[in-house]
């Protein structure tokens, strides 16, 4: 069985509400914490065997996470910043649905996500090429270094293309435009 879900204007604006209070707030201001609170949610989500649509997602935060952690990565500044203030979200409880709602409970963590990974697109993309690119070649720091600079000034150059690209149309911001 398939269901749809639209998000209206109403909708898109709760969840942009939601991370700007977040990244208004202190709840990113511990990296440790905030790391945590995501794998947390992570853990107890799949543990609690929600819908597969809200597996799928809740899963992403490992990947969410391992861009973070990843040392070789070296993720800094405002792109740091983006990927911390999305996590911070999830350790806010103050979500529509209580997580402790048995099979829903995880529903608007998923939806978040699925915005999220929609507005970080250019960045996992750039990620999982670093990744892909470290674990089929095994290059010395030096060519590492340079593919991971590559990469992230390519994901930069595509994230401002697109919001040019939205401003010239009259769109002004993605859906969840969360930066």
């Amino acid at each position: 069985m398939k269901i749809t879900l639209e998000l209206s204007d109403k909708d898109l604006r709760y969840f942009r509400d939601a991370l700007r209070r977040v990244r208004r707030g202190d709840l990113a201001a511990d990296e440790e914490v905030v790391i945590q609170s995501a794998r947390d949610l992570m853990v107890e989500a799949l543990d609690s065997e929600p819908p597969g649509f809200v597996r799928s997602r809740i899963e992403q935060l490992g990947l969410l996470i391992r861009m973070l952690e990843d040392e070789d990565w070296r993720l800094v500044g405002a792109d740091r910043a983006r990927i911390l203030n999305a996590l911070a979200y999830f350790s806010d409880p103050d979500d529509i649905i209580p997580d402790r709602v048995p099979g829903l409970g995880y529903l608007d963590d998923a939806i978040m996500l699925e915005l999220v990974l929609q507005d970080l697109r250019h960045e996992i993309e750039a990620f999982e090429h670093f990744c892909q690119y470290r674990s089929e070649r095994k290059p010395d720091g030096d060519s590492l270094e340079k593919r991971r600079a590559a990469l992230q000034a390519r994901m930069r150059r595509r994230r401002r293309r697109e919001r040019e690209v939205r401003r010239s149309r009259g769109g002004g911001r993605s859906p969840l435009s969360l930066w």
